[in-house]
């Protein structure tokens, strides 16, 4: 059976990513650091008190995935902190948005790296918020920062990881309406889920690295 791991997987974009996965009839091994009980209901192997910024929650995880090949693993985990602007930086959450944002996705993949086997998928959800490109109203300092690491991180994995067959996309699900940012959004997490497992289905080898919205515009960095 296929198996997918979805961090941040205890609700909004991650939760609708077990959902939609599991109707696929996946194997999904669910990570959180808190375990909800709608993703208990949803079948997936839950795996909570796994925090990506630090060694014993991926270390939970690892011991969780136990070495068996993994399909896809879906890097969802990701914080955002409000009110990060020039006139008063927070500096400590601007570490953390560094340490779960950035840091804890490649600390996820390099866990788990025995387990990617050739034609295995890797999927960073981004943000078009950590585009340099694309930033037309500044703030968010720690957000965006966090977001433009992970995306490096995300292309250097693409080119690591190619001879070993493995792909991988930095993904920007849009703005959905969930928790994070006070159910202020234009689409469901639903909706953005399909939208995501639509890229990754398409994603090949050729594409492996590029930026893409969930609904296929590809995005500048």
């Amino acid at each position: 059976m296929t198996t997918a791991v979805v961090t941040g997987a205890n609700r909004g974009i991650g939760l609708s990513l077990v959902k939609a996965l599991r109707a696929r009839g996946l194997h999904v091994i669910a990570a959180c650091r808190t375990k909800s009980p709608e993703l208990v209901l949803s079948g997936a192997a839950v795996v909570d008190e796994v925090d990506v910024s630090s060694d014993a929650g991926v270390a939970q995880l690892a011991k969780a995935v136990d070495g068996r090949p993994v399909d896809l693993l879906i890097n969802n985990a990701g914080i955002l902190v409000w009110g990060d602007d020039l006139a008063g930086p927070k500096w400590d959450e601007i570490t953390r948005q560094f340490e779960v944002n950035a840091v804890g996705a490649l600390r996820v993949t390099h866990a788990l790296l025995g387990s990617l086997i050739r034609g295995s998928k890797i999927a960073f959800i981004t943000s078009r918020m950590g585009s340099i490109g694309d930033n037309g109203s500044g703030g968010h300092y720690g957000y965006r920062m966090s977001k433009a690491a992970m995306n490096i991180a995300a292309v250097s994995v693409a080119r690591d990881l190619a001879p070993r067959g493995v792909a991988v996309a930095v993904l920007h699900p849009g703005m959905v309406s969930t928790d994070m940012i006070g159910g202020r959004g234009q689409i469901s997490p639903d909706v953005a889920a399909q939208g995501l497992l639509q890229r990754i289905d398409a994603l090949t080898l050729e594409t492996s690295g590029f930026f893409w919205h969930q609904n296929g515009d590809v995005l500048p960095w």
